[in-house]
C-alpha cells in the first residue's frame, strides 16, 4: 500500500510540474523581460543578458533562507499563473469546438453556413466526375473522382454543422451515429462508454487525454498576447505556443472521432445486447437502425 501512495505522489508532482510548474515559470520569465525592457529595448540581446546576470549575482549574495523563499514564492506564482491557464482552457476548448457564446451566435450562423455551402459544392463536384465516368474508367478518371472525394472529407466527414473544423469532426460523428446506427450519441454515449471492453477505453481516454493536452497547450497563447502590450515579441511566443496547440489539437480530434466511430461500428451491438434491444445469439455484426432507434428511445426517456 505505501507503494501505491509513493507511485501516486510521484505521478500527481510529475503532472504538477509539467501541467502547472514549468508553463507558469516561463510565463514568469517572460513577465521580468517585459517589465526590465520595455518596448524601447524589446530585442536587445545584451542589455537582457547584462540584467539576467545582475539578477543572478543579486540572488548568489542573499542568504540561504531568503534564496529558499524567493524559490518557494517563484514555485507559488508559477502555480498561480498555471492555474489561471488552466482555467482559461475552458474557453480554448470551446472556441475550438465551435460551442461560441451567444454574442458571436451570428458569426457562428455565418461561418457554418459558409461551410455548408463550400461542403456541397466539393459533394456535387465529386458526383460530377463520377458522372462523367459511369463506366469503366481509366486511372486518371478514377484519380480524379478520388481526390474531389478527399476534398470532401478533408473539409468535413458529414454536412457540417459547426462554425469549426474540430467541431465538425465532433459533429459528423454525431451525424454518423444517428444517421447509419439511428443512435442518439448524446444520451447514448455514456451507456456505451460502461458496456466498453478496456482496451477500447484506454485508446480513447488516451485520445482524449492527447486532446486536452493540446488544449492546455495552446491556451497559454492567451496569456503572452496580454505581455505584447508590455513587450512586443511575446506576440512570437504567443503565435508558435498557439499554433503548436492547435496543430496538436486537430490531430488528436481526429484520432478520437475516429475511435470513437471504429467504437460505434465495433461495440454497438453489445449496448443493444446489454440493453436487451438486441439478439443476443447475433455476437458479430454492426448495429441495426432499427436496434438504434430502439436504443434511442430507451435512453431518452421521453426527453
Amino acid at each position: 500500500m505505501g507503494g501505491f501512495f509513493q507511485q501516486l505522489a510521484k505521478t500527481l508532482a510529475d503532472r504538477w510540474i509539467s501541467l502547472l510548474v514549468l508553463p507558469g515559470a516561463f510565463f514568469l520569465g517572460a513577465v521580468w523581460l517585459s517589465v526590465s525592457l520595455g518596448q524601447a529595448d524589446a530585442w536587445n540581446v545584451a542589455l537582457s543578458a547584462r540584467k539576467v546576470q545582475n539578477t543572478a549575482d543579486t540572488v548568489a549574495d542573499l542568504p540561504s533562507g531568503a534564496q529558499a523563499l524567493l524559490v518557494v514564492a517563484v514555485l507559488a506564482a508559477a502555480s498561480g499563473a498555471g492555474f489561471v491557464a488552466q482555467a482559461l482552457a475552458g474557453v480554448t476548448r470551446r472556441v475550438w469546438l465551435g460551442q461560441w457564446p451567444r454574442p458571436f451566435a451570428a458569426a457562428a450562423t455565418a461561418r457554418t453556413a459558409r461551410r455548408r455551402a463550400r461542403w456541397h459544392q466539393l459533394v456535387e463536384e465529386r458526383r460530377a466526375f463520377e458522372a462523367a465516368s459511369p463506366g469503366t474508367r481509366t486511372r486518371e478518371q478514377q484519380d480524379r473522382i478520388d481526390t474531389a472525394a478527399e476534398r470532401v472529407t478533408r473539409l468535413a466527414m458529414a454536412e457540417p454543422g459547426r462554425p469549426t473544423w474540430m467541431g465538425d469532426r465532433i459533429h459528423a460523428v454525431e451525424s454518423i451515429a444517428y444517421h447509419r446506427y439511428g443512435l442518439d450519441l448524446t444520451y447514448g454515449w455514456s451507456r456505451l462508454w460502461l458496456v466498453l471492453p478496456d482496451p477500447a477505453r484506454t485508446e480513447l481516454t488516451a485520445a482524449h487525454a492527447s486532446f486536452a493536452a493540446a488544449v492546455a497547450t495552446g491556451t497559454w497563447a492567451l496569456p503572452y498576447l496580454l505581455l505584447t502590450v508590455a513587450w512586443w515579441p511575446a506576440v512570437l511566443i504567443a503565435t508558435g505556443i498557439g499554433l503548436t496547440g492547435w496543430a496538436r489539437a486537430r490531430s488528436a480530434v481526429a484520432d478520437f472521432t475516429t475511435l470513437t466511430e471504429a467504437t460505434l461500428d465495433l461495440h454497438g451491438r453489445t449496448l443493444a445486447v446489454a440493453l436487451g434491444v438486441g439478439d443476443p445469439t447475433e455476437g458479430t455484426g454492426p448495429l441495426t437502425i432499427g436496434e438504434g432507434e430502439r436504443i434511442t428511445d430507451l435512453v431518452r426517456k421521453g426527453r
